[in-house]
């Protein structure tokens, strides 16, 4: 089951994003521990985590507050 996450902007609604898919939530987390910060450059405001199409989670990408 491919796993590939989905991006959102501040209301929620989906924005544009690479269209990258994954073998494992491992890779997909892997990979998103390393673009986040151009993601979230691009407008990129949230991602969701899917396998086909069953959600499993929701994350920021806004930079934790000091």
């Amino acid at each position: 089951m491919p796993w590939s996450w989905r991006y959102e902007d501040t209301d929620g609604n989906p924005v544009d994003g690479p269209a990258e898919t994954f073998g494992s939530q491992a890779d997909a987390e892997s990979w998103i521990g390393q673009t986040w910060r151009d993601l979230a450059s691009s407008g990129v405001v949230s991602v969701a985590l899917v396998e086909d199409d069953r959600f499993e989670y929701r994350m920021s990408l806004a930079p934790a507050s000091e």
